[in-house]
């Protein structure tokens, strides 16, 4: 086990500082370009030996490519389709093992408790692997049941999660060390959540406790059911519940075979989920296609099967009503309503100047605003990649800050749009989000009156206000104390006064550098001083600008 951790701490530290030295020091001595013109290279070069450190070690840094591979918003697409599909490469446990464990936990052999088990697994994660099996008769007859899955974790899986997440907890706190990264995000905070999330994935009972609750929330809607569960077989260890196996809902084929129009399947799976976050604040955070079935019913109907309910998350109500007039702002594509539902869910800290993105906001809706997958394939690269340009300078700007849980529910939302649009390339979220939204906009009228009452009352306010506002500036113009200031022009123009004395720097520490080794070979001390002299200007242009951008 401390191989393991030592190799994690090898590969974090090994890549930390090489984004230091990129994408830090770098550009502070005027060489960005460089740096940048390697980038893609070398984000898929990390990713790629990542993919093979996680398949390798398995445990949590398997869990730590899938969190990665669903984006969480913030990653590169090099990294994230370098590690799509990790969880299918799991290799499983041999059965021999997966069998003492389960007779262990269970107290009994397996031949006792089920007539029949499967030794080849139905499908192996990182945590552990499900086998098919047949209850016992004496069971079958008490539970109404007979075909189940057993689902048993991996032998000494719980010392690989306390390793990984020690490693983790070090990893993060170097990150809370760099004032880049701890102004936007709690790294240390964020690796709680993941090791909460990933603590409560390794106790079966947990999970046999949230897919009751999941059941109960959608007991009476048609469009999802939840396995049942063998409480009398299951522990802390072991999962034993109904075997619901159906259609995958990412299988079209199949689905237009049972008379199951995927497009349609994707607006409602859209709509569950938004149930989910929006209204019952308890939530699947791991809906990937091997987790949803589509089962079909008699009559032509059918429903939604989950399984799975390792990963669960909350939504607190605070959180949950700000994510709601989020996306009612989104569906009326309101720059402005968006980025104060962002602050209202507490992505922006309270002292953020969104001016900047809010017309950002307001500009990428008046331009791209109602587009599905299909029509944004149609938008050509260039308006994008100028415009994510723009885009990403403001949100850099910005200090930010990821609520509690919400992680995962970027996660579930980024596997939602995920599946939607691989069931119809042309599935437009707005279809799903508009007619949603106007369900919580007739839910929460009464504080839409109370907004639009507040709204006319601080119109009224301002146009109160409007004259004296207007003779105070003819005032100030006539005195000449107006002034026009362009901050991002200034910016730009401080900018390239730093770069210009950093690259005078480089050059006379280069000149002084290569005059020292030279002036060695005749005086040896002479040499070593102006060698030595060399350090000053490397660090005015390592270190210049660090103060300039502490000022406001």
């Amino acid at each position: 086990m401390r191989a393991r951790y030592r190799r994690i701490l090898r590969f974090a530290t090994r890549y930390l500082v090489q984004a230091w030295w990129y994408e830090l020091a770098l550009p502070r001595i005027g060489l960005g370009r460089l740096a940048a013109r390697g980038r893609a290279r070398r984000f898929q070069r990390i990713a790629q030996r990542f993919h093979l450190l996680a398949v390798d070690l398995g445990g949590l840094m398997i869990k730590v490519g899938q969190f990665m591979s669903s984006r969480l918003d913030v990653l590169p697409p090099e990294i994230t389709m370098e590690l799509e599909g990790l969880q299918d490469e799991v290799p499983p446990v041999p059965f021999p093992e997966i069998r003492a464990l389960a007779e262990a936990e269970l107290g009994v052999p397996l031949e006792r408790a089920f007539s029949f088990v499967d030794p080849v697994p139905l499908a192996a994660a990182s945590l552990g692997q499900a086998h098919r099996a047949r209850l016992a008769p004496d069971d079958a007859e008490q539970t109404g049941l007979l075909d189940v899955v057993l689902k048993i974790q991996r032998p000494g899986i719980e010392k690989v999660v306390d390793v990984d997440l020690r490693a983790l907890r070090k990893v993060a706190g170097w990150l809370s060390r760099v004032r880049l990264v701890a102004d936007r995000v709690d790294m240390p905070a964020l690796v709680e959540e993941f090791a909460i999330t990933s603590l409560a994935e390794i106790d079966y009972l947990h999970e046999a406790t949230s897919a009751e609750r999941f059941g109960a929330m959608f007991a009476d809607d048609a469009r999802v059911s939840v396995p049942e569960l063998v409480w009398e077989r299951t522990t802390r260890r072991v999962l034993t519940l109904q075997d619901v196996t159906a259609i995958k809902i990412n299988d079209g084929d199949a689905l237009r075979a049972a008379g199951i129009d995927p497009a349609l399947a994707a607006v409602e799976f859209a709509a569950v989920m938004f149930d989910q976050l929006f209204v019952h604040g308890f939530f699947h955070a791991d809906p990937h296609p091997g987790n949803i079935f589509v089962t079909p019913l008699p009559g032509g109907a059918w429903r939604f099967t989950f399984i799975d309910f390792g990963m669960m998350g909350e939504v607190p109500d605070g959180l949950r009503s700000g994510l709601r007039r989020l996306l009612i702002a989104a569906a009326s594509r309101d720059g402005k309503g968006m980025v104060a539902g962002i602050r209202d869910v507490g992505v922006l800290l309270p002292t953020a100047d969104t001016a900047e993105l809010e017309r950002a906001m307001t500009t990428l809706f008046a331009r791209f605003g109602g587009m599905g997958f299909a029509e944004l394939q149609t938008v050509d690269p260039k308006e994008f990649r100028a415009f994510a340009i723009e885009f990403g300078d403001v949100v850099r700007s910005l200090p930010f800050q990821l609520p509690e849980n919400f992680l995962l529910i970027i996660r579930a939302m980024s596997l939602t749009s995920g599946m939607c649009s691989s069931l119809d390339p042309a599935f437009n979220i707005w279809d799903a989000v508009e007619p949603y939204s106007a369900q919580l906009i007739r839910n929460e009228t009464g504080n839409l009156v109370q907004d639009l009452a507040k709204r006319a009352l601080s119109t009224a306010s301002l146009i109160a206000r409007l004259p004296q506002r207007v003779d105070d500036l003819l005032t100030n113009v006539d005195e000449g104390r107006v002034s026009v200031q362009v901050p991002r022009l200034e910016r730009r123009l401080e900018d390239l006064d730093r770069t210009g004395r950093r690259l005078i720097s480089v050059i006379l520490f280069a000149v002084l550098l290569l005059g020292g080794v030279l002036l060695r070979g005749q005086d040896a001390v002479f040499g070593t001083v102006v060698m030595a002299a060399s350090v000053l200007p490397l660090l005015h242009a390592l270190f210049a600008g660090i103060v300039a951008r502490r000022r406001p």
